[in-house]
């Protein structure tokens, strides 16, 4: 069970992400990148020689059984980097995280349509109101919102995401073992039963060190298509997430503020250098060319649909296309699709017309 070795090297706190990374791409085996002798990690090009020395001097002290049963004991889910499953946005950063524990339903979010959404901890009411009319105009569509359960902007993102019938990741910088900040714990429990997941790179016993924040921005933004600045100072956390999300290639946007706060002199420096203005829902779907279901299709009997069959749905909503069109769009696999698009015919949610093309049954 190649898992243990996974979670072993991740509760090692002195052991960033890179350096797993470096061995596990370097021997192309978790285990056997866990037992390389100190001689075959010399060969590892930029491997760090003191970090090298504590894993050697570390490794052995670790029960990796009992490791891995202590994060099953506390109801945690893990996805490695070789999992099949492992959110294929955040493999395209620089640094990800080698493992993500987490708890709710992260595969029950549309993570094609993912939105980043960050700001200041201490948001003004304007900013909080503006960010309300933008996700209101997301209601009940398969758009995910992604944030870091932080006071201020993150915990309205998260909650406007709730009121509106949208999935939410939050992503922590912390184990789980830890809710922090504590006023958000209903939200997190909130969030875990039914919409959506809470994610983290960090063994459950890690604490909400002031070092991981910032470490937890790269996450926020790589999971994302893009994403959206609601409150920026020049100095600040989200403005470190704004440089992460150009830095990875991915759809920058800002919502304007009042010029007189402090809290947007980072917003209108992001505008000035490129950013996209965001004011409304629309921009954003602009923005990031995507289309989404509006209400007559996604109410609609949504629930008795997986989210395969929503992608389906998605494609076709504006005009009619063949299979292979299909198939490019939504990257299901050919016998899976053909199955699904059967099942959609006779839910009668789409139909086949001229030409071989499937249509939505309005």
């Amino acid at each position: 069970m190649k898992i243990k070795y996974w979670v072993g090297l991740s509760s090692l706190e002195k052991l960033e992400s890179a350096f797993i990374q470096k061995i596990y791409e370097y021997f192309g085996d978790i285990e056997y990148a866990f037992w390389a002798s100190k001689a075959e990690l010399s060969k590892i090009e930029g491997l760090n020689i003191k970090k090298c020395e504590y894993f050697l001097e570390t490794r052995s002290t670790l029960d990796l059984d009992k490791i891995f049963e202590d994060v099953e004991k506390r109801g945690i889910k893990i996805i490695t980097y070789d999992d099949e499953r492992y959110p294929k946005l955040l493999k395209e950063i620089s640094n990800p995280p080698m493992v993500l524990y987490y708890k709710g339903d992260l595969f029950s979010c549309n993570l094609d349509k993912t939105l980043a959404v960050v700001g200041s901890r201490h948001s003004s009411f304007n900013a909080k109101e503006g960010l309300k009319k933008i996700i209101n105009g997301l209601n009940n569509t398969d758009v995910c919102i992604v944030s870091g359960l932080a006071t201020g902007i993150d915990t309205v993102a998260h909650r406007l995401a709730l009121d509106n019938g949208l999935k939410t990741i939050g992503v922590i910088a912390s184990g789980f073992d830890f809710v922090y900040p504590t006023s958000n714990k209903q939200l997190y429990e909130e969030i875990i039963n039914g919409h959506g997941a809470i994610i983290s790179e960090y063994y459950p016993t890690f604490e909400p060190l002031k070092f991981r924040f910032p470490q937890r921005n790269r996450i926020v933004s790589g999971l994302s298509y893009g994403t959206l600045v609601a409150e920026a100072a020049l100095k600040s956390g989200a403005l470190i997430t704004a440089n992460l999300t150009l830095e990875q290639g991915r759809e920058l946007m800002c919502m304007p503020g009042l010029i007189t706060n402090p809290n947007t002199e980072g917003i209108y420096k992001l505008l000035k250098t490129g950013a996209t203005m965001v004011t409304e829902a629309e921009d954003i779907l602009n923005a990031l060319n995507w289309i989404i279901l509006k209400n007559n299709v996604c109410q609609n009997e949504a629930e008795d649909l997986t989210i395969d069959e929503k992608k389906i749905l998605y494609t076709i909503d504006i005009e009619p296309k063949g299979f292979d069109e299909i198939q490019r769009e939504t990257k299901i696999k050919t016998d899976d699709l053909l199955v699904m698009l059967t099942g959609l015919e006779l839910k009668g949610r789409v139909e086949q017309i001229v030409g071989d093309r499937y249509s939505i049954i309005r």
